[in-house]
């Protein structure tokens, strides 16, 4: 999953456009090893299937390219590209936990004395069936960004609990921030309310997206905001599944502003390719 990144306006912005290489790559091999990682366990699970079965888990992992990361609207990686992958663990109750991975650039362009070049999202819940045609899903989200900070740095690092709901191709899931909310001083019990749609068009396969998002950001003078997104999806085959989506947000442009002076909540197109086993 994954936000309203930026730096407090009181702190010092210093410009950078350009980032070492250094950073992204180890970003990279991270995850690449964090997928690899996923896909091997994946693959053990699959040779092991009667086994799986009988247990009622089932494990599935990702890995996407995708042309730039945002979230909630926002640039985390300065509209450049992103490696991605996670795995996820399921039960036929309902139970599942699991593990997404990113290259991220958002803290480096906050403040040049910091390192943290991944983001790693933990998360744990429940998801069935109200009635045939309602579903829900409620759980907990960690987001952990590792890597090194200056003394007096807000953590990042954020922890919501979710509650959801869907009936038919419309959804709607309303997330709580326990903890201040990815940096954000004082931010604690922020909240971020998600719509979402997603409709078979009947032409070539594809799939229409339609997302609205608010995002509530406690104690911080304009820090709240609402983001849009309207995209097509196609999936060939089993596995493989690309998106194309507009994104856009009427985030202040005051606030959400990188040290390189790059608004962070300008409109973007977005393509990803995404590979599930």
């Amino acid at each position: 999953m994954p936000k309203p990144h930026h730096a407090p306006r009181s702190r010092d912005r210093v410009a950078s456009s350009l980032l070492p290489d250094s950073k992204p790559t180890v970003a990279a091999i991270v995850t690449l090893v964090l997928c690899a990682s996923a896909l091997s366990a994946t693959a053990q699970a699959q040779d092991a299937a009667a086994a799986t079965d009988s247990s009622g888990f089932d494990l599935t992992a990702n890995v996407t390219v995708a042309s730039q990361y945002r979230y909630r609207g926002i640039m985390q990686t300065n509209n450049k590209p992103a490696l991605q992958g996670g795995f996820d663990v399921t039960h036929a109750s309902g139970f599942y936990i699991g593990n997404w991975n990113s290259t991220i650039t958002w803290l480096d362009d906050t403040d040049p004395d910091v390192s943290a070049p991944l983001e790693m999202d933990f998360y744990a819940g429940f998801r069935g069936n109200i009635t045939p045609d309602v579903t829900f899903d409620v759980g907990v989200l960690q987001y952990y960004y590792p890597g090194d900070y200056p003394d007096g740095y807000t953590s990042p690092d954020t922890t919501e609990a979710y509650a959801g709901v869907g009936y038919g191709p419309l959804s709607f899931k309303y997330s709580h921030a326990f903890t201040n909310l990815f940096g954000v001083p004082d931010s604690k019990n922020s909240q971020y309310y998600d719509a979402r749609g997603s409709f078979e068009t009947g032409v070539w396969g594809l799939t229409l997206d339609a997302h609205v998002g608010y995002q509530k950001v406690r104690n911080l003078d304009d820090g709240s905001y609402t983001d849009w997104s309207l995209g097509l999806t196609k999936t060939w085959g089993k596995h493989i599944t690309t998106t194309l989506a507009y994104i856009d947000t009427n985030a202040d442009r005051n606030v959400y502003v990188n040290s390189s002076g790059r608004y962070t909540g300008r409109a973007t197109a977005l393509l990803s390719m995404t590979a599930s086993f």
